[in-house]
């Protein structure tokens, strides 16, 4: 239930009523007394707008007069002298008011605290017995709503650190190779970089598997859990997440492409993983529909998995895909080459490679795109193999 607070505080006007006048003691030139204090409105949240008064005659008159901040707060400096502390909206007529405190003593270089809380008991007993129960019902709606937003503090700030955590997964190589320093052997960086995966994974496996049951219609939890679950190679859990996040993002009113192309791509790698070619090329393709920005990325991620798990085949054919869809990315050029070469023959007359068609010239266009890549000396020497003898030093190629 939303409600405009004014309504219930305009509607609670109190004409004023005769008093005394009380006239502050005179200050003595240069000594002042401070005020201030904090406002709440009658259903506990900050009141952010109106004006305080202080009066000598019950509210008639003002002798200063304070705007409310839109944190809720009030503060200046008065003469010493007891006042009325008196709190109007900003269409409340002068001659009304909207709560009072009386008696109010300020001291000369003293900083009295009036805090003015239209939540309390003797206010609530002035409304009419209808705004009573209205506000009761608004009361237990913020505090809902109060609980809902505590909720989603926590989410987000342990989604940044699953974002930071994801980060460093993905850059676990680099880091172990730091952290262990001078020359390593490649054992050694393997088990370190498994080390640095393991508990940034698990991090995130934690955080998301408690926060996905505090909030189960939230569909990047329980995507971030699956991509968890993955790189800790737990398959069917990972599974059975990243389809919840897809059955969320089914129920959801505002769809969210990014989140729909991570489930599918998750789930395409792990089809991938485990050599279920079909159900891999359908879930890329699906995470390509839902974010077609990202198409490239995802297929440039399903042939460098396919190569990672030595299907050659199916290497080839999303390469051939990925080129369509980004026909300028090097790797693309190397990773078809690299799946083509695996069924390179020998001449057993010449003792010359055979590369199969296709394989030659997306090595030569790698080359074109990347002259000093990374892989730029494995396709040279391949090329130059292929018309010169084969000597023992020959391989297929590095898997990516």
């Amino acid at each position: 239930m939303k409600r405009n607070i004014s309504l219930w505080l305009g509607l609670l006007a109190f004409a004023l009523l005769p008093a005394l006048a009380q006239t502050p003691a005179a200050a003595p030139t240069g000594t002042m007394g401070k005020i201030h204090g904090h406002l709440t409105n009658p259903t506990g949240a900050t009141q952010a707008a109106g004006n305080v008064s202080l009066s000598t005659d019950g509210g008639h008159t003002s002798k200063y007069t304070f705007q409310v901040t839109p944190t809720g707060d009030y503060a200046g400096d008065v003469a010493p002298g007891t006042y009325t502390v008196i709190f109007r909206q900003a269409d409340t007529p002068l001659d009304k008011m909207v709560d009072s405190f009386e008696n109010i003593k300020v001291i000369a270089g003293q900083d009295v605290m009036q805090d003015i809380d239209m939540s309390r008991k003797e206010f609530i007993d002035k409304l009419p017995p209808e705004q009573q129960k209205s506000l009761v019902e608004l009361r237990k709606h913020n505090s809902e709503a109060m609980k809902a937003n505590e909720v989603i503090k926590g989410l987000n700030a342990d989604l940044r650190v699953v974002v930071q955590d994801v980060k460093d997964a993905d850059g676990a190589r680099a880091a172990a190779a730091q952290q262990l320093g001078g020359t390593p052997s490649k054992a050694d960086i393997d088990k370190k970089e498994a080390e640095i995966k393991a508990a940034k994974y698990g991090e995130v496996e934690t955080l998301m598997t408690k926060d996905s049951a505090a909030k189960p219609t939230e569909s990047v939890l329980w995507s971030y859990l699956g991509q968890a679950q993955l790189g800790l190679k737990k398959f069917d859990d990972a599974l059975a997440s990243f389809k919840k996040a897809l059955d969320a993002e089914a129920a959801a009113k505002k769809p969210n492409p990014a989140v729909q192309g991570m489930a599918n791509a998750g789930m395409g790698e792990i089809y991938a993983r485990t050599n279920k070619v079909p159900e891999a090329n359908a879930a890329y393709e699906a995470a390509a529909k839902a974010d077609p920005p990202k198409a490239p990325f995802y297929l440039r991620n399903e042939a460098v998995i396919f190569s990672q798990v030595g299907n050659s085949d199916a290497q080839v054919a999303v390469a051939d895909e990925a080129i369509k869809a980004a026909p300028n990315d090097p790797l693309l050029y190397y990773l078809k080459g690299q799946g083509l070469v695996a069924k390179a023959t020998v001449d057993p007359k010449t003792q010359r490679i055979v590369l199969p068609p296709g394989c030659g010239e997306a090595y030569q266009k790698y080359l074109e795109l990347a002259p000093t890549g990374p892989y730029a000396n494995d396709v040279k020497g391949i090329l130059d193999q292929a018309g010169s003898k084969v000597n023992s030093t020959y391989k297929a190629g590095k898997k990516s």
